[in-house]
């Protein structure tokens, strides 16, 4: 089994679209020794649909969607199925979900929906399962397993117990490095539905799984962490090629952790900067395994764009095509065994400095 990703393909499929794409659509292709088992899916992410009042939307999280949707349906090859990996609303209101409801609705591909916090918060995922289905599932595809984990739940008390109303308690959550918000977490009824869900998996399939948060400890103040990251991680330490696919960060992140590779996904919506502590910070972020080269933190709309993901021999390789900025591609070397910045891993040249990993 191996499997090889095609650039010229999807640059036809860019071509269709009028230009390069500037919105985040992931592409991943897989393919098998057997042609018929080759496949691919889209990635689309964190659109953050916002309402303001009436019929009235913030147009730049309305039209980022559109784009990307329309983007997905010109994609040659087309794709099997198309992975929409969280935070479709930014505060988890009826208008909002039904808002980007009607948005995805356009899409022509069938869609697996994954549950970000912006989603869960106001009425704990109720309405947006009336719409998208189960939290937490799984389903093989042409030989490789996929999982779908809700890994932003975090403890009964503060979930059940602290907030006088709902909608503080989804403002709460939603707060960027807001002292009153929670770690993520995937908790142990989860944990156990994924032993027993892979029990019956062989050890050499390979398998992707779909968070919204990252399943590693990143940053906590801003929630680019998951509090059992290591419980999860075990659980996938027996299979030979994992890979993580999350949205979450809205920029460009990589990391391997013993057998498990790691990849954000952009977001339609806004970048994030990057956290000062990253470099500055040693006591507030663990060592990464892979020293993570940043894109440019001065550059408004760096990290989000095109970026298209081959998996070659099982693994993760990111391309991201950034407006009015370089292409940049994260491959993974087998040589080293890990995931590379290929054009920036020269620890001179990373934005900012990270000699210290």
């Amino acid at each position: 089994m191996s499997f090889k990703f095609s650039r010229r393909e999807f640059g036809k499929a860019g071509l269709a679209a009028g230009a390069l794409a500037t919105l985040p659509i992931s592409l991943v292709r897989l393919a098998f020794a057997d042609s018929a088992q080759d496949f691919t899916f889209a990635y689309i992410s964190d659109s953050h649909i916002q309402h303001i009042k009436g019929k009235e939307f913030v147009r730049n999280w309305d039209q980022g969607l559109k784009r990307a949707v329309a983007e997905c349906n010109l994609l040659l090859p087309k794709p099997d199925f198309v992975i929409y990996g969280g935070d479709l609303a930014q505060l988890g209101t009826k208008p909002e979900l039904d808002h980007g409801a009607e948005i995805m609705s356009a899409c022509k591909h069938k869609v697996h929906y994954v549950m970000g916090e912006h989603d869960y918060y106001l009425d704990l995922g109720e309405y947006w399962s009336k719409l998208f289905g189960p939290h937490t599932y799984s389903f093989d595809h042409k030989g490789v397993h996929f999982v779908v984990l809700n890994s932003i739940l975090t403890t009964d008390e503060w979930t059940f117990k602290r907030w006088p109303t709902a909608k503080q308690r989804m403002d709460e959550m939603a707060g960027l490095d807001n002292p009153n918000g929670s770690p993520f977490m995937v908790g142990e009824k989860q944990r156990e539905w994924l032993k027993k869900d892979l029990e019956k998996v062989d050890k050499n399939t390979p398998l992707v799984v779909l968070s919204h948060s990252p399943l590693q400890k990143i940053f906590k103040n801003w929630n680019f962490w998951t509090d059992d990251a290591e419980q999860v991680q075990a659980i996938l330490k027996p299979f030979k090629k994992v890979n993580v696919l999350y949205g979450h960060v809205h920029q460009i992140q990589y990391n391997k952790i013993g057998n498990i590779a790691f990849n954000s996904v952009m977001a339609t919506a806004w970048p994030w900067p990057y956290p000062q502590s990253y470099a500055l910070a040693e006591s507030h972020l663990p060592v990464l395994t892979v020293p993570m080269n940043r894109a440019d933190p001065f550059f408004e709309r760096d990290a989000t764009g095109w970026q298209f993901i081959g998996m070659n021999s099982g693994r993760v390789n990111a391309t991201f095509q950034l407006p009015d900025n370089d292409t940049r591609k994260v491959a993974y070397n087998t040589k080293t065994d890990k995931p590379e910045d290929v054009s920036f891993q020269d620890p001179a040249k990373r934005i900012p400095p990270q000699n210290h990993y």
